[in-house]
C-alpha cells in the first residue's frame, strides 16, 4: 500500500489519471494475491486435521488437497495480470515524466508485457507457461531492478519534478 501512495504522489504531476490507475492496480492486485494465499494454506489445514478415514480413497484425498493449490495458481496468474498492467502504466509514466530516465520507462513497459504474456499463458496453457517463465523473469527483473536501483541511488531529478509540479498547478 505504501508503494501505491508513493507512486501516486511521484507521478501525479505527469498524468493524474494514470497515476491513480497505478495506485488502483497495486491495491487490486495485492488484494487478489492476498486472497489466493488462503488457498495455499488450505491443504495444510486439511492434512493436519485429517483423521484416518475410509470415506475417501487416497486418490480422492490427493485431489481434494491439490484443488486449492490449483485455485491458488490461477489466482496468482490473475494477480499478475494486474501487475503487468501496473508495469505498463508505470513504464508510460516514467517515460513521459522527464525526471526519470526514459530507458527505465521502456524497460518497465517490456517487463509489463512479459508479465501479461506469462499470466495469459499460465491461464491458457500452464505447461507452456512453466517453460516460458524463466524468459519472462529476466526482462521483468531487469526492469524492476533498474527502477528500484535508480530511485534508491540516483533518485528523481528534483528540479524537473518541481517544474512538472508547477506546470500542473498552473
Amino acid at each position: 500500500m505504501p508503494l501505491a501512495l508513493l507512486f501516486y504522489y511521484l507521478f501525479h504531476v505527469v498524468d493524474r489519471g494514470i497515476a491513480l490507475l497505478v495506485a488502483a492496480l497495486v491495491l487490486v492486485g495485492t488484494a487478489v494475491e492476498t486472497a489466493t494465499t488462503f488457498f495455499g494454506v488450505a491443504p495444510l489445514v486439511a492434512l493436519s486435521s485429517a483423521q484416518p478415514s475410509t470415506a475417501l480413497t487416497s486418490e480422492q484425498a490427493l485431489m481434494l488437497v491439490g484443488l486449492p493449490l490449483q485455485v491458488q495458481s490461477i489466482g496468482v496468474a490473475i494477480a499478475l495480470v494486474f501487475f503487468g498492467f501496473y508495469c505498463l502504466s508505470v513504464g508510460y509514466l516514467v517515460f513521459a515524466s522527464g525526471f526519470l530516465p526514459r530507458t527505465i520507462g521502456v524497460l518497465m513497459t517490456i517487463g509489463g508485457l512479459a508479465y501479461l504474456v506469462n499470466s495469459f499463458a499460465n491461464l491458457l496453457s500452464p505447461g507452456f507457461a512453466a517453460h516460458l517463465f524463466p524468459y519472462v523473469l529476466l526482462p521483468s527483473g531487469i526492469a524492476e531492478g533498474s527502477l528500484c536501483l535508480w530511485l534508491l541511488i540516483a533518485a528523481v531529478n528534483v528540479r524537473r519534478w518541481h517544474e512538472r509540479a508547477g506546470a500542473v498547478l498552473v
